[in-house]
């Protein structure tokens, strides 16, 4: 994940969690068995990486943030988490399994991603991932970079930290690499925020921050609700926003 996105972990854990309960369903494509080796990269504070533990797979969890990981640690003092960037990760292990959960979008550097996947899985080895895809939040950007442009000048597509690649885009990396791509789909899935009117700040200051790096608390206020007027009539509905999440979802094979 990129060096300027501070993550707030209780405002993760507490209003985000959507994040971990949408990853349940790429733990059930990973299928994790007893006595497998994974290696959770991108594991945030670590929910999806306990799951995993549950089923008798020693887990490892990596993630680029500090507090992510200070936060694991806490959570699940029984798994070695460690901090790391996975655009240069390099491990003495190897791993039957490598699995990520909204994470893979952050790090822009993509083929040299799944060159390190690669590198630390065992043959027969299996990459299973969820990120998002191209369209991705593609209403809240848009607000964002023209509120940003009107009020402040600012070129806030310099500042956007994602990567959000088509099916194809990704499945060739993979099979660049080597890989056999076994399962891709990409699919939209609105995602319900909690706290009603509150719910869009909330999304905003957990994931979107790098937009906002100059800007005072008190001016974000002020463009987060410029940004919520925008995209109201889109994204709430029956008094809940609802972000416009679009997603890849991906299984691959090292041969």
């Amino acid at each position: 994940m990129p060096s300027g996105q501070f993550w707030k972990t209780e405002l993760y854990d507490n209003k985000l969690g959507f994040v971990s309960e949408y990853g349940k369903e790429v733990v059930e494509l990973l299928s994790p068995a007893p006595g497998e080796k994974i290696l959770d990269v991108g594991c945030g504070t670590g929910d999806l990486a306990y799951d995993i533990s549950k089923t008798g797979a020693t887990v490892i969890g990596m993630d680029f943030s500090a507090e992510m990981i200070e936060k694991a640690r806490v959570k699940y003092p029984t798994i070695h988490f460690f901090t790391g960037n996975a655009e240069q990760f390099q491990l003495d292990e190897t791993f039957d399994a490598v699995f990520s959960n909204a994470a893979l979008h952050w790090m822009k550097n993509a083929k040299q991603v799944v060159e390190n996947v690669w590198n630390v899985l065992n043959s027969g080895g299996r990459f299973v991932a969820e990120f998002g895809g191209k369209g991705n939040v593609n209403r809240i950007v848009k607000a964002t970079t023209d509120v940003l442009d009107e009020d402040y000048a600012i070129d806030a597509e310099k500042l956007n930290p994602w990567f959000f690649p088509c099916i194809s885009e990704y499945s060739h990396l993979l099979e660049q690499q080597g890989f056999r791509v076994t399962y891709a789909v990409l699919f939209d899935r609105p995602t319900k925020m909690e706290d009603g009117e509150e719910g869009l700040s909330h999304w905003l200051s957990g994931f979107a921050n790098q937009f906002f790096a100059n800007v005072s608390e008190e001016d974000k206020k002020l463009l987060y609700a410029k940004i919520a007027a925008r995209v109201r009539n889109d994204l709430f509905h029956d008094d809940t926003w609802y972000v416009d999440y679009v997603r890849i979802r991906v299984k691959a094979i090292k041969p």
